[in-house]
């Protein structure tokens, strides 16, 4: 691991893996060439359209390794093409076949299983999820006094249940039993109820772990034996597995993990035994299919992996905008269903129209690919006016510079972070723009002012709001968090 070569040199050396899907004319290569030289960043200024960059370029200035991307257009895989290296040790390129960890991706996907055995009539939705756990259940508390964790609250993340990811466990760690998982015994708490089951949304990957309890009980099946034969094999998905670790049948042709830096994973990559939350491998190919798979459902299929009427439940909108497994959203009238992906190493995001056959889904091999993934999404966007992720038009303006000083600082978060504790940001003029510098994972934003109070980060699309009539001065960041300077 210590003698690898330096990324950018990798990357110039194994400059892409391009497979065709059927017969790809010229027209579909010159589409692919002028997305891979059109991304664009969250936010654009008003009348400038000049702002476009260059795939290449932007996977090494976000230290990304590896892309495999996948584009569903008009009800069929248009193109998928894979970018830069699998393995920095080995060499290899990614191809449109490399497989990657999905993250929670994951989910969407094994909701599809505990939905065909509502379909098969074994379980139901709004039933006490004890009623098919067998050797373990959800602790009884005073929050399940009255309402019950059911399957639909823990598809929807309504269940009050606790662990909201997994960190997964290295090569040399002890692999873990779900039930250890679920009683605590591995490297998170005990997945317990903490607040009234249906009352609020919040995301739990601890919910996901104990719907792939049930599932295995109720199904007599180990979760990634049932999963491939009802819902990978009858869509299609020849290259994704749910097997944890990773079996010896797909060994031949994964994606290494990398960290913030581009550096390789210490043994390749993690593993992770909560295999519904966050333990399938798969490939953007794959995923086009789940995407032209539920397409096809809506659109009349009789004889697909589920039915449409289960279907259309899975695609109703619940609390937090989330259905039964994908997120939910709408725009211009259609329903757009997704889901991203974070595991240790890999960061991922698909979405598409549940009602049109247009999908988009991208997968990177480290966990400094979010950003990047925003670039591809809006330039693919763009390009085939889906309108799913566009750039924000922005008109920037200037402040003078004795007004930039007056939020210059360091601020504090208003409540403390688990595992972390009090939260810190500090904040410096540089030219025209205001330098964030987290202070505690060493992240850093650049904010330009659109107005006297509202600033934006060009780059990663992120947006603070400062309260300058309060006393000491306040910063909402993301519309979600709180900070209060606390030193000028």
């Amino acid at each position: 691991m210590n003698n690898q070569l330096p990324l950018f040199l990798l990357l110039s050396f194994f400059i892409f893996s391009c497979e065709k899907v059927e017969t790809q004319s010229d027209p579909i290569q010159d589409e692919i060439l002028a997305i891979e030289n059109g991304l664009l960043p969250p936010f654009v200024e008003k009348g400038d359209s000049s702002l476009k960059m260059n795939i290449y370029d932007r996977m090494e200035h976000y230290n990304v390794p590896g892309v495999s991307i996948a584009v569903v257009k008009d009800g069929k895989l248009l193109w998928a093409k894979g970018y830069g290296i699998a393995n920095t040790e080995t060499g290899d390129s990614v191809t449109i076949e490399t497989i990657f960890q999905a993250g929670s991706i994951s989910k969407p996907i094994a909701a599809l299983g505990a939905l065909k055995l509502v379909q098969e009539e074994k379980m139901e939705l709004d039933e006490n999820i004890n009623a098919y756990l067998t050797g373990w259940k959800v602790p009884e508390n005073k929050f399940t006094e009255t309402e019950k964790v059911t399957l639909k609250r823990l598809l929807t993340h309504t269940a009050g249940m606790t662990v909201h990811g997994f960190p997964g466990y290295s090569q040399t760690d002890t692999f873990p039993t779900v039930t250890s998982v679920l009683e605590g015994k591995g490297n998170t708490a005990a997945i317990v109820v903490d607040t009234l089951p249906g009352s609020i949304w919040r995301y739990s990957g601890g919910g996901y772990t104990v719907m792939e309890k049930a599932v295995e009980d109720v199904s007599g099946k180990a979760l990634e034996v049932y999963l491939a034969e009802n819902i990978l094999a009858p869509i299609g998905m020849t290259h994704s597995t749910y097997g944890q670790p990773l079996p010896e049948t797909h060994q031949s042709n994964f994606s290494a993990a990398y960290d913030g830096d581009g550096k390789l994973y210490e043994g390749l990559y993690h593993n992770y035994p909560e295999q519904a939350a966050a333990g399938l491998w798969t490939t953007p190919s794959d995923l086009a299919k789940y995407y032209l798979e539920i397409q096809a459902i809506r659109a009349g299929k009789t004889d697909g992996v589920l039915s449409k009427e289960i279907l259309d439940q899975m695609l109703t909108t619940h609390q937090g905008n989330w259905g039964l497994g994908p997120a939910l959203r709408e725009i211009d009238g259609q329903l757009l269903f997704g889901h991203g992906g974070k595991n240790a190493g890999f960061t991922n995001d698909m979405m598409g129209f549940a009602d049109k056959g247009d999908a988009i889904i991208i997968m990177t091999s480290a966990d400094n690919g979010g950003n990047l993934i925003g670039e591809i999404l809006r330039g693919i966007s763009v390009f085939y006016e889906l309108n799913m992720r566009n750039p924000a038009e922005i008109e920037l303006v200037e402040l003078p510079q004795e007004e930039l000083e007056l939020l210059a600082g360091k601020y504090k978060l208003n409540e403390e972070i688990p595992g972390i504790g009090e939260y810190f940001i500090r904040l410096t003029v540089k030219e025209d723009k205001i330098f964030v510098e987290d202070l505690n994972n060493k992240d850093d934003n650049l904010l330009s002012p659109i107005s006297k109070t509202e600033f934006v980060d060009l780059n990663t699309g992120d947006r603070a709001e400062f309260q300058i009539t309060r006393n000491p001065v306040g910063l909402l960041w993301g519309g979600s968090y709180q900070f209060n300077k606390v030193e000028d």
